[in-house]
């Protein structure tokens, strides 16, 4: 997997987390349910990008 990849996915969950944050901190419970859903699917595409590195060697 290309490092542009695994960066994106990083970013990815980074910004859900903050959306997260920021939703908790305002009590907006919609971007809160956002950022939960972007830091989760930013976690599953590491861990994929992960196992298919592991796989490939």
């Amino acid at each position: 997997m290309s490092i542009n990849k695994k960066i994106a996915h990083k970013l990815e969950g980074a910004k859900g987390a903050t959306k997260k944050y920021f939703g908790r901190a305002t009590g907006n419970t919609r971007l809160r349910t956002e950022g939960r859903v972007d830091q989760f699917k930013g976690n599953t595409k590491q861990a994929g990008a992960k196992l298919k590195d592991a796989v490939k060697h």
